[in-house]
């Protein structure tokens, strides 16, 4: 779903240029870079280096995540082993997604996290309305996702699993705009 083109060119490169806007602000903070989708990995191991930082953030793509589906908890949970015991106080989690999620765990992981001082803030990127999920064959579209029965699939922002996200984290919910994000 973050292929979907409600954001130009789609959902995940305004997030991506998002993020090195973000990393660009920072000063002596240290970043980590989960990607997520059915699964989630480590893209970046916590660091300060903003150089590898956005070498890194370059390389995320769909197709390094080959268990498709939204799996917040498991990021949230991901996220969280991967603060050592000495990490400052001043910890939080930014999830970055369109909230269309097949996970019920994630209020409760936000939940866990809040609990041992993490804040979770929430950034939903994607259309109320929805558009479809194109698919391409060699960088050229070739269509759109369909369901089992052959209808095309349209991809909605889901913002009040976002917003139950955020308030079960202590954090913010914030819709993200073409402008504003990219």
């Amino acid at each position: 779903s973050m292929m979907a083109e409600d954001f130009k060119p789609n959902r995940l490169a305004k997030a991506t240029q998002s993020i090195e806007k973000l990393i660009d602000k920072l000063h002596n903070d240290r970043i980590g870079l989960i990607v997520f989708a059915g699964s989630a990995y480590v893209q970046l191991p916590i660091t300060t280096d903003y150089a590898a930082a956005k070498l890194f953030l370059e390389s995320v793509d769909c197709d390094a995540v080959p268990v498709q589906g939204t799996m917040i908890s498991s990021a949230i949970d991901l996220a969280m082993k991967s603060f050592g015991t000495e990490e400052g106080k001043n910890r939080s989690i930014n999830v970055i997604s369109d909230g269309e999620s097949h996970d019920d765990d994630a209020v409760a992981a936000a939940a866990v996290a809040s609990e041992k001082g993490v804040v979770i803030n929430t950034i939903g990127i994607g259309t109320p309305e929805g558009v479809p999920i194109p698919i391409y064959t060699n960088k050229v579209q070739s269509g759109y996702r369909k369901d089992r029965s052959g209808n095309t699939v349209v991809t909605k922002l889901n913002e009040d699993a976002l917003q139950q996200i955020a308030a079960a984290g202590n954090g913010v919910y914030i819709r993200a705009s073409q402008a504003e994000i990219g």
